[in-house]
């Protein structure tokens, strides 16, 4: 049978860390656990679960926590956790099934990786850059992963990890907003030359969008209009930089630099947050008339790029707002019932 390492990176968890425990003790053969920089009884806790616990200095940089916690493991597979994490009873029952029936072929596991369904994004404190209450993720990693020769002519080596999706669910369970956290990471690595990736810049504009606040958004300005007039920059990375300064312009009052960049993005699309924006800007500046165009555009005619609600509740309920006002006392109540309809 395989053996399982769990590799996980605390700070602080003493409200969470039993319950994600309790859940994977059975589990795991082993348990890395690696505390950057707890003051309450965290590591206590690891510790009376039999968890070898590493103390790693926090340099504001998760993946380097990660490959460390990684680099602790000693077992077939390593299984990455949060402490905000929870098994069901019966995703724990599919977990040692999987555990069991997971092939070892000449000694060597044969599969590199397995998903599992991140569940409960959506309903947490602070939505952060989620979009999706259910998706696949990696969460179970081989250990050691050899290279082999492939196809009988014109041989290859398999380079691509070969990858199963499970059943089994996590629900994640969060109860803080770690948007400020994670915001302000972002900008030291931005200020330290970091260079940002166009997967990167997706999820620094999603937590700025959805959860940054006027200071988050200001402080971020001088590097989304970079972004802008960047050649190497592509079309999406543009139009996403765009709906962070139309955003920040539109909230600090700044009508010219908001007509810039949103017309800047409606050039290359228009996406619904940018439809939002406008409408907003109309609605804020009692136009209800024109601001409903834009708030039926983001709905109807558009889709998001950032944050899925600028395509749903958000306009629907602005919607209601703007006929409200215009004296149409029935299709605002109609767009309530749209919006939390939505939401079902």
């Amino acid at each position: 049978m395989v053996t399982f390492s769990l590799c996980m990176i605390v700070r602080d968890e003493e409200k969470n860390l039993r319950r994600c425990l309790d859940c994977l003790k059975d589990l795991m053969d082993e348990m890395i656990i690696v505390d950057t920089g707890s003051t309450d009884k965290t590591i206590e806790i690891a510790k009376s679960y039999g968890a070898s616990v590493y103390n790693f200095k926090w340099i504001d940089d998760f993946a380097a926590a990660r490959n460390y916690a990684f680099s602790k493991a000693t077992c077939d597979y390593i299984y990455s956790a949060d402490a905000d994490e929870v098994l069901n009873k019966k995703d724990i029952e599919q977990f040692k099934k999987l555990k069991e029936v997971m092939d070892i072929s000449d000694d060597e596991p044969s599969i590199d990786i397995v998903q599992m369904y991140y569940c409960g994004q959506t309903s947490g404190k602070g939505r952060s850059v989620y979009n999706f209450d259910r998706e696949l993720r990696p969460k179970l990693f081989r250990r050691l992963r050899t290279f082999i020769w492939e196809n009988p002519i014109h041989e290859q080596i398999r380079t691509e990890p070969l990858v199963f999706d499970s059943d089994i669910e996590i629900q994640h369970m969060q109860s803080e907003d770690h948007a400020s956290r994670d915001l302000a990471i972002f900008r030291k690595a931005i200020d330290n030359g970091y260079v940002v990736s166009s997967k990167l810049l997706d999820f620094y504009a999603r937590e700025l969008y959805m959860a940054g606040t006027t200071e988050d958004l200001k402080a971020a300005e001088e590097f989304m209009i970079a972004v802008t007039e960047s050649e190497n920059a592509s079309v999406e990375d543009i139009r996403k930089a765009c709906l962070i300064l139309a955003k920040s312009a539109r909230i600090s009052g700044d009508v010219s630099k908001l007509m810039k960049f949103a017309l800047k993005e409606v050039s290359s699309g228009c996406a619904s947050e940018m439809c939002c924006e406008l409408g907003d800007y109309y609605l804020d500046n009692g136009d209800p008339s024109e601001a409903s165009l834009w708030f039926y555009n983001a709905v109807y005619e558009q889709t998001p790029m950032l944050d899925i609600r600028a395509g749903g509740d958000r306009p629907l309920l602005s919607l209601s707002k703007c006929y409200k006002l215009m004296g149409n006392q029935e299709l605002s109540d109609e767009y309530v019932r749209k919006a939390n309809e939505w939401n079902k």
